[in-house]
């Protein structure tokens, strides 16, 4: 059995009127969890399994005393006081041996936030409001270390004060229509995230697949060593700029560009062009927009915003960088915000 996740389209601003629900967006894998009896399966967004690579739980779904469960979720690893995304990413390793130890050495929660059957049928064609209740009733029957309930509000303001209170903490605010059925498939849900910005130092640059012009700037943040680290890129250049700006570039090129963490070395975003990179003088600052931070280093391809001629690259540290989401931080925030 497959059912392909609804989704959610970003805005800038959570809306206002009455009859929207509010919870946390969760930093973790998306995930769809079936029982038919015996059988488990866990489906990743992409309707990929997911099972063999969470076993602990698999254990906790089959433990359940029901013939029959699909439920929503997201998959996240608390790793001491943070949920760690990179944690999340070893577990897709082909070894088994591996994704056992790992499993018990960093188990694996599913925070929940729908039910698509009940013991009376599906749920996919009632409004969420009845859906969601029927998922507390569930939990409440079933909670345990590894099925959580993710909170909700139906209040504006409350959900505007998780994200001001949580700061990098949250990964956003989603927010769903109480009166909707579930839309398999449809960006029938609207997601506010947490952007925020970094002045970073270009320590290289890419050229352009099968072109002679910039591609990609490589960024940097300094350390208290001072030794400039390899933290992400931005592709986001205008085409109209890309010839000024690769002669620009061209002028800087100079051996070392990044004197800690290089392109080339362990990383997500490492393919066949990992080691094609142009090092550069430490000269030219970059302000960019980011959303996820994970090991020291941006997640995902960030927004290009401007030239920064007034900052000096010794100022780009580090410490711009936000924290992972810690569970503190969002259990305080919510707490805060219920007060």
């Amino acid at each position: 059995m497959t059912i392909e996740p609804m989704e959610a389209r970003l805005v800038a601003a959570l809306p206002e009127e009455p009859g929207w629900q509010f919870e946390p967006k969760w930093d973790g894998f998306r995930c769809l969890a079936f029982k038919q009896g015996d059988e488990i399966e866990l489906q990743s967004k992409s309707g990929k399994p997911l099972a063999r690579y969470f076993p602990e739980v698999v254990a906790a779904i089959a433990a359940l005393p029901v013939e029959h469960a699909v439920l929503d979720g997201e998959l996240l690893i608390p790793v001491g006081n943070s949920l760690s995304f990179d944690a999340l990413q070893m577990r897709l390793h082909p070894a088994e041996s591996r994704i056992r130890k790992l499993s018990v050495e960093t188990p694996a929660r599913l925070m929940l936030f729908d039910c698509l059957w009940s013991p009376e049928g599906s749920l996919t064609d009632r409004p969420l409001a009845e859906r969601r209740k029927a998922l507390e009733a569930f939990y409440a029957r079933h909670r345990s270390a590894t099925l959580r309930l993710s909170p909700l509000t139906e209040d504006p303001a409350v959900a505007q004060r998780w994200l001001d209170a949580a700061g990098g903490a949250l990964d956003g605010v989603i927010a769903k229509r109480r009166d909707e059925a579930y839309q398999p498939g449809e960006r029938a849900m609207l997601k506010v995230k947490r952007l925020r910005t970094a002045d970073c130092v270009v320590g290289g640059f890419r050229y352009a697949t099968k072109k002679r012009e910039v591609g990609s700037l490589l960024l940097g943040l300094y350390d208290d060593a001072v030794l400039l680290h390899h933290v992400g890129f931005t592709s986001a250049i205008a085409a109209a700029d890309r010839p000024a700006l690769t002669e620009r570039l061209e002028a800087l090129v100079e051996t070392p560009g990044f004197t800690g963490d290089a392109p080339g070395g362990p990383s997500r975003w490492s393919t066949e062009r990992s080691a094609e990179w142009q090092p550069l003088r430490p000269e030219l600052v970059a302000e960019v927009r980011y959303d996820h931070v994970t090991g020291r280093r941006f997640r995902h391809g960030t927004g290009f915003l401007r030239w920064r001629p007034d900052k000096a690259p010794r100022q780009c540290t580090l410490e711009q960088l936000g924290e992972e989401a810690r569970p503190a931080v969002v259990e305080a925030a919510l707490a805060e915000a219920e007060s």
